[in-house]
């Protein structure tokens, strides 16, 4: 059994991970944004070994880039990595889907739990698809979020889900400072998710193609728009460096902020 001191160690670890992955996707954090173990420490009062775990932690996940001398910076995507974050879940999306629609004919008690499943994540759907045609984009990216890793979980291979969760969590943070620049930003957001799910509930392998190609579509449509000046890149705008960049120190048992 882990010593206590351990346990509360990656607790903590974990949640200054979750905080700052937070401030980055609500956009708090800026691309480019510059700073310390050492202030970040300072900034939540804990001492530097769980604040540098957890920033290697958000390295590891593509949201961070480490450099020796300076610190950690908030990684900056540009147009091209995000149509490549597009083209990949794409390729993994289409194998998703024949193993939803063309997979082993399944069980009584297996069609219930599948059944039960797409229940929850209806409702990830409809609260996603509101939020988008009200241009809530943190409830957005919340409901986003949990509604593409649940519906991920159907195929049962967490290599899959955390692969495409990845992607997705860099494209909402190459996303954000663009799309809170945007005076336009509404109509860009998809709220096709009851659609899919409808679809695959039904077992409809063409309706889901034709949901999951808007999707896509949708998304390089956008990302033409962007490569094309429209609207510019907004620009960093950093806060001033010796600010910390969280608000306030990570919390007990912190849940996602856009829910």
């Amino acid at each position: 059994m882990c010593a206590s001191g351990a346990v509360t160690r990656s607790t903590l670890r974990q949640q200054i991970a979750d905080a700052l992955r937070d401030e980055v996707l609500a956009g708090r954090l800026r691309p480019g944004r510059e700073f310390t173990v050492k202030q970040i420490a300072e900034q939540y009062g804990v001492s530097a070994t769980p604040v540098r775990e957890a920033l290697f932690d958000l390295s590891a996940q593509g949201l961070l880039e480490s450099d020796q001398h300076r610190g950690f910076r908030v990684r900056e995507f540009t147009v091209a990595d995000y149509r490549s974050m597009v083209e990949a879940r794409t390729l993994v999306i289409d194998a998703v889907i024949r193993g939803l629609i063309c997979g082993p004919v399944l069980s009584v008690a297996q069609k219930v739990a599948y059944r039960d499943h797409l229940v929850s994540v209806r409702r990830r759907a409809q609260e996603a698809a509101r939020a988008a045609r009200g241009g809530d984009l943190d409830i957005l990216i919340g409901y986003d979020l949990r509604f593409w890793r649940e519906l991920g979980a159907l195929v049962d291979n967490t290599y899959i889900t955390d692969f495409l969760h990845r992607l997705r969590v860099q494209a909402w943070v190459f996303a954000v400072p663009y799309l809170r620049h945007d005076a336009g930003a509404r109509d860009w957001l998809w709220h096709g998710h009851p659609e899919l799910v409808a679809a695959i509930t039904l077992g409809d392998r063409d309706a889901v193609c034709a949901v999951m190609d808007d999707y896509n579509t949708h998304a390089l449509n956008w990302a033409e728009r962007l490569a094309a000046g429209d609207p510019a890149h907004p620009g960093h705008d950093p806060e001033p460096a010796e600010q910390a960049p969280a608000a306030e120190g990570p919390q007990p048992e912190p849940q996602p902020p856009t829910l």
